[in-house]
């Protein structure tokens, strides 16, 4: 009679527990139900407004096989945009020339997804393990969390190239090791689009100097073959459009530019003393910045040794590369709402494995912060007709992501390493749990 009441309550536990492939369906399902508005919002879109940075690299490499002048070429009117890249980056653009506009703008956004996928898992890793056997619905919860924040929706909108650097960044820094040697891929997002060269100076402050190495190595050896099969259109970059900067990049004091740069050009102070304030407030952010990031990474390089502490050294190493990422924005002459898809990480940093409630509160503001445009929002108030009492906030709201990103620099850095306990035992919040994988029990 036991053996039989045995049988019959094992059978019970195996139908209320669902098939570990019923769950990955599940997580597919949340993550396509999601992100398909999105989708077809944009794919629906009208074509002069539809994945306008996706056409410039097609142009590019459109203009790569025909022999133009790569950095003479514009898109098609209304637009009228150029080619900004190095030349590198338009070789890997001629793929998308040799199939139709259609099939490559549905091959970008599953690039653009995928890429989204390896971002989420390298962010939120300890949160989605902690969750055990229903991990894969978690994931998919959190794909579709992220990509309608804000940056990762304009990602899509224009066809940007943002997130497919950031995962390459995310997976050469964040791993205590790699498969890869470290830097590979940094080299590599730095040969496609010179914005993330600020993790060349993160690897040397931090003293992964064989990291620095493989990244100069690779991106140096990917911009030498572009020279050789381009040499004409490399001349033309690294001694031309390179230092037009803005004139090919748009109007700085755009409310789209949430650069520190964007947001003191907004303030429409007189030159030289714009430049001026620009430099050291631009200066300062960069000191302050890799300070902290230097000082999370070597705090977290110490936890990593330490038992149970695993989940701690993640934290703050993300942090540190979260930290680098918005550096790539604020200190950039142009940093677009799009560029600020290091939110996602930010986030990860700032949640851990959604242990600590005050984390997750912070974690959970900065989502709901980038999930509205408000900088938009900002610009239509300075445009009503109510003199101070609607332009002093709407200058305020048209820099709120830009003042986001800056006070995230500050959370990471400061608030985020004094909240994690140090390696020295009996220092620390004692209400700090150690994390266990595959339960969600406090």
């Amino acid at each position: 009679m036991r053996e039989g009441n045995g049988v019959r309550d094992a059978g019970v536990r195996r139908w209320a527990r669902p098939p570990e492939l019923l769950i990955l369906l599940a997580g597919v399902a949340v993550a396509v139900a999601t992100v398909a508005p999105i989708v077809v919002w944009w794919l629906t879109n009208p074509p002069d407004q539809r994945l306008v940075d996706l056409e410039v690299y097609r142009d590019g490499g459109r203009a790569i096989l025909r022999g133009a002048p790569l950095y003479e070429v514009l898109t098609q009117p209304p637009q009228l945009l150029p080619f900004t890249y190095p030349p590198f980056a338009s070789l890997l653009a001629v793929p998308f020339t040799v199939i139709s506009w259609k099939a490559a703008q549905g091959l970008w956004m599953v690039l653009l997804y995928a890429a989204l996928l390896v971002v989420v898992w390298y962010s939120f890793r300890d949160l989605i393990r902690r969750t055990g056997r229903w991990a894969p619905l978690t994931m998919g919860l959190l794909v579709g969390a992220t990509a309608w924040m804000m940056p990762v929706f304009d990602q899509a909108r224009f066809g940007q190239v943002g997130v497919l650097l950031m995962a390459l960044c995310l997976a050469d820094c964040v791993p205590g090791r790699t498969h890869w040697p470290r830097g590979l891929l940094v080299g590599l997002a730095v040969a496609i689009k010179l914005v993330p060269g600020v993790f060349l100076i993160y690897f040397l402050v931090t003293g992964r100097r064989d990291a620095l190495a493989n990244a100069v190595m690779t991106a140096g050896a990917a911009t030498l073959g572009a020279f050789a099969l381009l040499p004409s259109d490399s001349v033309d970059f690294w001694f031309g459009a390179l230092l037009e900067g803005g004139d090919r990049t748009g109007a700085v004091n755009g409310t789209t530019n949430q650069a520190i740069n964007g947001m003191v050009a907004r303030i429409y102070l007189p030159d030289p003393f714009g430049s001026l304030v620009w430099l050291v407030l631009a200066a300062l952010m960069a000191y302050f910045g890799f300070r902290m990031a230097r000082r999370a990474t070597l705090l977290g390089d110490a936890l990593a040794g330490v038992e149970g502490r695993a989940v701690d050294a993640r934290s703050l190493r993300l942090a540190a590369v979260a930290i680098v990422g918005l550096l790539s924005v604020l200190l950039s002459p142009v940093g677009w709402i799009h560029h600020l898809v290091w939110m996602v990480p930010v986030i990860g940093a700032l949640v851990g494995d959604g242990r600590d409630t005050r984390r997750r509160l912070f974690a959970g503001v900065a989502w709901v912060w980038f999930l509205f445009p408000l900088p938009w929002w900002g610009a239509k108030l300075i445009g009503l007709q109510q003199g101070l009492i609607t332009k002093i906030p709407g200058k305020i709201v048209q820099d709120a992501f830009g003042l986001a990103a800056v006070a995230m620099v500050v959370l990471l850095g400061h608030w985020l390493v004094k909240r994690i306990p140090p390696a020295e035992p009996g220092l620390g919040d004692p209400s700090h749990g150690r994390a266990e994988v595959g339960t969600l029990a406090p």
